[in-house]
C-alpha cells in the first residue's frame, strides 16, 4: 500500500476530488445559509474548520484509490510506473492528460455522432427500399 499511495500521489489521480471541495462548499453554502448575511458570515468562519474537516475524506480517497492500483500491480511495476511519472516525459504527461482527456472524449462523441447520423441515413434507406414510409 505505501507504493501504491506513493504511486497515486505522484500521478496526482486524487487531485480532482480535493479541486472538487470549493464547489461543494459554495454548494453547501447556498443550501445551508438561504442567503441570509448573519448565517453566510458564520458559514464563512467556519471555512479553516470545514476545509480541515475534509481531510479524512480525501486520505480515505487516496487509500482507496490506491488499494485498485495494489490490486492491479505489483510492488515492482509500481514502482517503475512511477519511475516513469518522475521523468520529463512523465511529468509531461501528467501535464497535459486533463486537456488531452478532454480532446480525445470530444473526438469521441464527434465519432459516434457521424456514425449515428450515417448509420440512422443508411438504415433509413434500406427500410424505405423494403417499402416501409418513414
Amino acid at each position: 500500500m505505501t507504493a501504491a499511495r506513493s504511486l497515486v500521489t505522484t500521478m496526482k489521480v486524487a487531485d480532482p476530488y480535493k479541486a472538487m471541495l470549493p464547489a461543494t462548499l459554495m454548494g453547501l453554502r447556498r443550501t445551508l445559509t438561504q442567503d441570509r448575511p448573519e448565517i453566510e458570515r458564520d458559514y464563512d468562519a467556519m471555512m479553516p474548520t470545514i476545509e480541515a474537516a475534509f481531510t479524512p475524506y480525501y486520505a480515505a480517497i487516496v487509500d482507496d484509490i490506491a488499494t485498485v492500483y495494489a490490486n492491479n500491480f505489483t510492488v515492482g511495476e509500481m514502482r517503475a510506473i512511477e519511475l516513469f511519472y518522475h521523468q520529463p516525459v512523465g511529468q509531461k504527461l501528467l501535464e497535459k492528460s486533463p486537456a488531452m482527456m478532454q480532446q480525445t472524449s470530444q473526438v469521441g462523441q464527434d465519432s459516434s455522432r457521424k456514425a449515428a447520423e450515417a448509420l440512422r441515413t443508411r438504415l433509413t434507406e434500406a427500410l424505405r427500399q423494403k417499402g416501409h414510409k418513414l
